[in-house]
């Protein structure tokens, strides 16, 4: 049972979230509990059209996104069943947790609860508010209210009829503003971002010393503290005096005191750390002179908190950055765009196993600056020449200021054929005459930059923000241990996998009877044999000692020996009959939970033709131990095949010599 679907996984995500309809309406019923399926699909739905896409991952921004935005906007429903959206989010939650199905990522049942009750007061507002539904909801919401059935194409063929011909009433004003906001105003679709790697980092005291060795910390800190609380005056331009800016670099270390300049602010570096050290909060003007703050005091004696500031208000830095040493040239394509494209570039970088070329960086922001600036790019051949090298260049400037303040390592060589063996794929994103630019480029050695474990830490944060899925071996040392091994069987690689659950057990007192237990207590079978394979991997002979000690487990018995039968283990020869038919039984729950009732149907019957029930009753006799999925095999595969069998045998037959033909009656 996964819980994480890339959106061309359209079948696959539908599928699963039938599954945990399907279960979630039942232990709903079990609890006493409302939910409703339009409800619960929407829901399933809103999380899968995000940033993350992870069904089981939510937090109070997710609530609001799906009881303030998703269910106004899309759910065609009445109004009962569309005021029962709060009611329904909450058992979806705690169904999510009481399986064992809730990524521990997340908010805890009690927030997200808390999160639901807060939702709660101003849904009534945002379903009434008819701006807030889409275009679409719109006329299947009027089509509802005039009895239409909104599966039949008939009727709805004939409810566009009527709404042409002014039989239907509506609301043209409230039409028209549905129309501009379809094209001006974002809806809560999200377009899915790149999945992330598990990130290893160093112990906090290792991050902690290296952003006290940080360059760009040490100038603004000194800075800060040689504008000091009785200030530096400025002149009528609110720059520093030249004099004070060329004592100034000197005591930085930038090397521009000697420099040849009318204005301080023609000693880039200088001006450079000046802004940066103002949109940090560490000075401000006043009154014609520059302070310093008193709110930075304690921030300037903690390096790591300095750093994290000083990284923080780097994305506001474009226009210093890419401001020209005179000042009647404009700024770059790039300055202008840089809050936007700065971002990108180092989710580029964040989690490549080598140092990405800078060839391939400036090729993909050009291509972005190109999206946001509209010229003919025939018109000037030269002038767009011009352009090109300007951003190249800003982005390398960039770069080199990320690597002063140690975010960033910048190096020199040949690039991994990873960045090269893509461009030919026909998949490829890039444009050709790009991929044709970058590779003679990438046949040399050139720039190479990779981030350090403090842009590692730094770029995952501002991910995290977003709300994207970053994981970071560590975090899940306190989760339960079924959600653990959920997350480790999705979102982790074999190696990482295996560090989270080391340390995890570390801070559990190495009780790994707790990890097979929550197997065993798994009610999905797709995803009990994936959290004990996660835990075969971890064992250093590959997991063959455990399976064969679970061979015989009354609960493990079937995925074990299911997982020593793919790993050649064991031989379909070796197994007795019972283990056999229990085999038999763990691959038609797995289909079942993973194609649904009608294919498991469909292939059983493709299989024994007339005999499926009984090969179906001989299973559910086969003391198989989920409990859950055999009930369902039972409800929604035997009694089908048993309705089906019964209205075969009751066909009725032509009498001996009729031919087949019925009887007519008479005309009088």
């Amino acid at each position: 049972m996964r819980t994480h679907f890339d959106p061309e996984e359209a079948e696959e995500f539908e599928a699963a979230k039938d599954l945990l309809i399907r279960r979630c309406l039942t232990w709903a019923d079990e609890q006493g509990v409302r939910a409703e399926e339009v409800m619960l699909s929407a829901a399933l739905d809103s999380r899968h059209r995000s940033l993350d896409g992870r069904l089981a991952y939510w937090d109070r921004t997710q609530v609001r996104r799906f009881l303030l935005e998703w269910a106004p906007r899309y759910v065609v429903a009445n109004q009962d069943i569309l005021r029962a959206a709060p009611e329904t989010l909450r058992t979806l939650l705690r169904y999510l947790a009481a399986s064992g199905l809730r990524d521990p990522r997340g908010a805890t049942l009690a927030e997200l609860e808390k999160a639901v009750a807060e939702a709660e007061t101003d849904y009534p507002a945002a379903l009434a508010d008819p701006l807030r539904q889409g275009l679409g909801k719109f006329w299947a919401q009027t089509a509802l209210g005039q009895g239409v059935d909104l599966t039949s194409p008939k009727a709805l063929a004939k409810f566009q009829r009527d709404v042409d011909a002014g039989r239907i009433p509506y609301d043209a004003e409230l039409v028209n503003q549905l129309v501009m906001a379809q094209f001006t105003a974002p809806g809560p679709d999200e377009e899915r971002a790149f999945s992330q790697p598990p990130l290893i980092l160093p112990p906090p005291a290792e991050l902690a010393e290296a952003a006290s060795r940080s360059e760009t910390v040490r100038r603004l800190a000194v800075l800060a503290d040689w504008v000091g609380a009785d200030g530096r005056p400025l002149t009528t331009a609110g720059n520093l005096r030249l004099a004070d800016a060329r004592e100034l670099a000197a005591l930085l270390g930038t090397g521009e005191q000697e420099l040849k300049a009318r204005s301080s602010t023609e000693l880039r570096q200088v001006h450079l750390l000046l802004t940066w050290a103002k949109k940090a909060r560490l000075i401000r003007l006043s009154k014609g002179r520059l302070f310093r703050t008193a709110k930075a005091v304690p921030l300037l004696r903690d390096p790591e908190a300095l750093w994290r500031r000083a990284f923080e208000t780097y994305f506001d830095l474009g226009l210093t950055i890419g401001a020209p040493a005179s000042s009647w040239i404009e700024v770059s394509m790039l300055a202008e765009m840089f809050e936007e494209v700065l971002p990108d570039a180092l989710n580029s970088v964040y989690g490549m196993p080598s140092p990405m070329p800078m060839a391939r960086l400036q090729e993909s922001v050009w291509l972005a600056c190109l999206e946001y600036f509209p010229f003919d790019l025939d018109e000037d051949d030269l002038q767009q020449q011009h352009w090109r090298q300007e951003v190249d260049q800003d982005l390398v400037t960039a770069f080199e200021i990320l690597a002063d303040l140690g975010a960033v390592e910048l190096s020199h060589g040949l690039a991994d054929e990873l960045y090269s063996s893509d461009l030919d794929d026909e998949e490829q994103p890039l444009p050709p005459e790009a991929c044709a630019r970058l590779l003679p480029l990438l046949a040399e050695p050139g720039q190479l930059v990779h981030l350090t474990p403090l842009g590692l830490r730094a770029v995952r944060e501002r991910m995290l923000a977003e709300g994207r899925d970053v994981p970071l071996v560590g975090e899940l040392a306190d989760a339960q241990p079924a959600e653990l091994l959920g997350v480790l069987a999705q979102h982790y690689t074999p190696e990482t996998g295996t560090a989270e659950l080391e340390g995890w057990l570390a801070t559990h007192g190495e009780d790994f009877g707790m990890l097979l237990d929550a197997v065993r207590a798994s009610p999905f079978r797709t995803r009990a044999a994936a959290m004990l394979n996660i835990l075969a991997q971890s064992r250093a002979d590959g997991g063959q000692a455990m399976l064969l000690g679970l061979r015989h487990d009354p609960a493990l018995g079937p995925l074990a020996v299911t997982a020593l039968l793919d790993d050649g283990t064991l031989a379909p020869r070796d197994l007795t009959a019972d283990e056999q038919l229990l085999l038999m039984a763990e691959g038609l729950l797995a289909l079942l939970e993973l194609g649904g009732p009608e294919d498991v149907i469909e292939q059983v019957t493709a299989m024994t033709g007339k005999d499926a029930l009984h090969l179906i009753e001989q299973v559910l006799n086969s003391g198989h131990p989920a409990e859950v999925p055999m009930a369902e095999l039972r409800t929604l595969v035997a009694e089908p095949l048993r309705s089906r069998t019964h209205r075969l045998r009751r066909v009725p037959t032509p009498a001996p010599g009729s031919r087949g033909r019925r009887n007519k009656r008479r005309k009088p």
